[in-house]
């Protein structure tokens, strides 16, 4: 498997490794053109000092070279010779060179190094200005070094600065990142644009038509849901009636009984499942907001199912009632209100006690349902939350939707649900935390 890398370090590390060979690359050509000029101006200044020597009618000369000296570039080898003297012969050994004919440079070796030589021959005496080519390439290597020096020095400065560069270039895919960080699961709009780089606008392009893709399968996929518990619920609704007549007739039928709980159950279900997929689809296109009294509320859902109470002796009321403005979406309120006292009935044994409270505390609209039934494990908590997961399968025939709903709900209104122990009941006690209605 192929090991992933960091664009930031790569860009880094080649450009850091790009400016040293070019740093390579200028001392060359600074030693190169240093060179040039060296020449250039030691070559005149080489040739005007043969041409002084010849105008003075010069007597012999001879320069006296010290191999173990180190010499600089002013320091010139000046030798004036006579055509009828034997000390050219012997010029491996010292500075001379054989007579020429045409005045100009030459280029010799010797034992010691390579020397550049101006030759200016006269009628019986040959004068000639000598200097080591490694002197000249010395000067040139120093020019160009002095130079490099501060390209050296600057170096780490420059690359800081690319690093810089590269990470606010870069930035807008950090930017990406966080966006897609922050959405939540269901947040499938379209990234804009406007505020990406159009290197990247492909890539934004694609990932917005596969949000569209997701849209448009999650779309289908809950109006089969609603389509089909739609379609279920009114065939069902006529069967239980049917049962409820056979019932009537053969009230100690137990075969009867039991396939009328099954019908009560899909029922349930059915009618859970269509109220799932309205909250799904409600996620994508938001009612509008209203205000409303969260009291109102709850005292209407108690009233919805006090007959369902009533038929277990169970006692269900309002324990602590406060006058609480909220701003938010009454239907969707309702439903988490709703199903937390639907599903406390169902798991609150006969003859049981239900309270349900409305209150403010710590700048937070508070709805709390506690009952006196047998309670769920806190480690426990976090798995009811999820569809279909059933704690007490032998209490009741829940569908395992509700708390799931109410989660969903809550989450999208903004809200924070919690669960705990009843201190004056002893079983389950549900929190939720709803935001405040502020008014300006």
């Amino acid at each position: 498997m192929q090991s992933q890398y960091s664009l930031r370090k790569r860009l880094i590390i080649y450009i850091s490794v790009f400016s040293i060979a070019l740093g390579c690359l200028l001392i060359f050509s600074a030693y190169r053109i240093a060179l040039q000029e060296i020449n250039e101006v030691l070559d005149a200044q080489m040739q005007n000092l043969a041409e002084r020597v010849a105008a003075h009618d010069p007597e012999p000369v001879k320069s006296q070279f010290d191999p173990s000296k180190h010499y600089h570039e002013e320091d010139l080898f000046v030798d004036v010779w006579s055509y009828a003297s034997e000390e050219h012969k012997s010029h491996a050994l010292n500075l001379l060179i054989h007579p020429v004919h045409k005045a100009g440079f030459y280029t010799h070796k010797t034992a010691q190094d390579i020397w550049h030589t101006y030759v200016l021959p006269l009628e019986h005496y040959q004068v000639q200005v000598s200097q080591q080519q490694s002197t000249r390439q010395r000067l040139a290597l120093e020019l160009a070094g002095n130079m490099f020096i501060p390209y050296l020095l600057f170096m780490p400065f420059v690359i800081w600065g690319l690093s810089w560069i590269i990470s606010r270039s870069l930035q807008p895919l950090d930017d990406f990142k966080a966006e897609l960080a922050q959405r939540d699961s269901d947040e499938l709009s379209a990234i804009q644009l406007n505020d990406y780089p159009v290197e990247i606008e492909p890539t934004i392009t694609e990932m917005n038509h596969l949000f569209e893709r997701i849209l448009h399968s999650q779309q289908e996929q809950r109006q089969f849901i609603a389509d089909a518990a739609h379609e279920l619920r009114t065939p069902i609704t006529a069967l239980n009636l049917q049962m409820q007549i056979l019932l009537k007739q053969f009230p100690e039928d137990r075969d009867l009984q039991n396939l009328s709980k099954g019908l009560i159950r899909i029922q349930h279900l059915v009618s859970q499942l269509l109220n799932l997929a309205k909250q799904d689809a409600s996620m994508l296109e938001l009612e509008s907001k209203q205000q409303f009294l969260l009291n109102q509320v709850a005292a209407n859902c108690v009233e919805q199912l006090i007959h369902l109470a009533m038929q277990k002796e169970i006692d269900l009321g309002m324990e602590r009632q406060e006058e609480i403005l909220l701003n938010s979406q009454e239907s969707a309120v309702h439903s988490i209100i709703f199903n937390l006292v639907d599903n406390a009935i169902k798991y609150t044994p006969n003859q049981g006690v239900i309270n349900v409270s409305v209150f403010e505390q710590d700048g937070f609209a508070m709805v709390q349902v506690e009952d006196s039934g047998p309670g769920i494990a806190p480690e426990l908590h976090q798995q009811i939350l999820k569809r279909f997961y059933r704690v007490h399968h032998h209490l009741e025939m829940g569908s395992g939707l509700g708390l799931s709903i109410v989660d969903k709900a809550t989450e999208r209104l903004g809200g924070h649900i919690s669960f705990s122990t009843s201190a004056s009941l002893g079983g389950l006690q549900v929190n939720v935390q709803l935001p405040l209605f502020k008014q300006i």
